[in-house]
């Protein structure tokens, strides 16, 4: 285990968490918010812990992927942590469980809140709790990459344990160049739905918050209503940019590169597309007496399944009231996800299309015991390793979700509640149904349930293993 190493990164991510909270301070000191004092005390602090350790340069510069998942997990728990410091010293959130939840809720892009009333707070604390969705949408570690001049094999073994998906791939030769790329189409999709927004008269403040909450497919809004306020043309530039960010970013880099006919073949996208299109349809013709017209309940459906399957979570309406149908679907789309090398959660439309095609491929030798035959995706040959990762993937996810599950249960809530909250934490959405609806928060569970809640966030973020991974004792042990 290369410690120095794991130690330096950590201190880098302390430098670089205190240098993203500076825009939440100026917002404080351009409204004049007594929370500034906040901001700057916890920067303070991050400068404190991180100064100390980047300047120890680690003399191996190597490291591989089990210090790779170490380093991820650990740096993701320690920029959430930091993160919350402002709610607990401004007394915005003091319990340090609620503002841990509320914290690691923002990174991982949950949008899932403890919050009963969002606008009573500052504006600087609105703006750090959407920023931290910009931040963790295509996450730290991604533009350390850029940054860091790793040796061997580390930048992908970072790469692999951040980005989700069921593997990972660079865009060019080299991973600092492809984590550039990556941030590169982050930031320009930002700063075009950032334009398209204010042209619909909407002001910069809540532009600004709004495209932080869509860019990362987080949620958190600056409103009680979360998205329900704004006019149609609002919500439906969201719509549209929920769906853009929910599609792999090597969709956009093809485009970039100026090869629209390799774009336009990726399997996953058109999966999810198809997903999003039936699914808009479905809900729209079960609720179209609850809205004056079908137009609107269309509006109203396309919102809400853009929003659930890329695992957003904002709202323009109270799906929880919704009929029977329409909410079987949303939950359905809570586990699809969005596509892999997005910056959406849930289990990604490849791994659902791969398990498909597995079980299919399982029936058809029982029917023919002798036919070989080899399981294609995208036009390529998927190797064993990448079905392993699949299946392990699966089996940890169902034993995670169902012992979250018991565990909520011991509040004494309905089984609605208590699965669709572990359903909402561990995909990285945000609002589940009936007293964890689009409408509710999370506000009712008790600390051991919120702690459980978090583990979630964390492990729906980091593809699992990596967060498991700090928990086996040969994980620690020098080699």
């Amino acid at each position: 285990m290369n410690y120095s190493m794991i130690f330096f990164i950590i201190g880098w991510v302390f430098l670089i968490e205190a240098a993203l909270m500076a825009p939440s301070a100026l917002v404080a000191l351009l409204y004049a918010e007594q929370s500034i004092w906040a901001f700057a005390a916890a920067i303070g602090l991050c400068l404190l812990l991180g100064v100390p350790l980047v300047r120890r340069q680690p003399a191996n510069k190597v490291f591989y992927a089990k210090e790779g998942c170490v380093t991820v997990a650990l740096s993701w728990i320690v920029m959430s942590l930091m993160g919350a410091l402002p709610f607990v010293f401004s007394g915005v959130i003091p319990s340090i469980v609620d503002a841990m939840f509320e914290t690691v809720s923002g990174f991982t892009t949950t949008g899932a809140s403890i919050l009963k009333d969002v606008e009573v707070l500052p504006r600087c604390m609105l703006f750090w709790r959407s920023f931290t969705h910009w931040i963790g949408g295509m996450g730290v570690l991604v533009f350390l990459l850029s940054l860091l001049p790793l040796t061997g094999g580390s930048h992908v073994n970072l790469m692999k344990a951040e980005s989700p998906g069921p593997s990972v791939s660079k865009l060019v030769p080299k991973v600092r160049s492809t984590a550039k790329l990556l941030y590169g189409l982050y930031v320009a999709l930002s700063l075009l739905e950032l334009a398209l927004l204010l042209l619909g008269s909407m002001p910069l403040f809540d532009a600004l918050c709004t495209t932080f909450g869509t860019a990362g497919t987080g949620g958190f809004g600056i409103k009680n209503s979360s998205i329900g306020e704004y006019s149609a043309y609002i919500q439906s530039i969201v719509t549209i940019f929920m769906i853009l960010f929910g599609i792999n970013f090597n969709v956009y880099f093809l485009l970039y590169m100026r090869k629209p006919k390799e774009a336009f073949r990726c399997e996953e996208a058109g999966w999810y597309l198809a997903i999003i299109a039936v699914s808009t349809l479905i809900i729209t013709v079960f609720i179209r007496n609850s809205f004056p017209d079908l137009v609107t309940a269309f509006h109203h459906a396309a919102f809400q399944v853009g929003s659930i399957i890329t695992t957003t979570g904002f709202s323009t309406a109270d799906f929880n009231v919704w009929p029977a149908v329409p909410k079987a679907i949303l939950v359905l789309l809570m586990f699809i996800g969005a596509c892999a090398g997005s910056t959406g959660g849930g289990i990604k439309v490849s791994r659902i299309v791969l398990l498909f095609r597995t079980m299919t491929r399982e029936i058809e030798q029982i029917i023919h015991p002798h036919m070989v035959k080899k399981l294609k995706f995208e036009g390529r040959v998927v190797g064993q390793e990448v079905l392993r990762s699949v299946n392990a993937f699966m089996v940890a996810y169902v034993l995670i979700f169902a012992g979250s599950t018991l565990l909520v249960c011991l509040d004494g809530f309905d089984l609605v509640t208590s699965f669709t909250s572990v359903a909402a934490t561990l995909n990285n959405i945000g609002p589940g149904l009936e007293l964890v609806g689009p409408a509710s928060n999370f506000s009712c569970f008790s600390d051991l349930s919120k702690i459980v809640l978090i583990f979630d966030m964390l492990a729906g973020r980091l593809e699992i293993f990596p967060l498991l991974v700090l928990f086996f004792r040969d994980t620690w042990k020098k080699f």
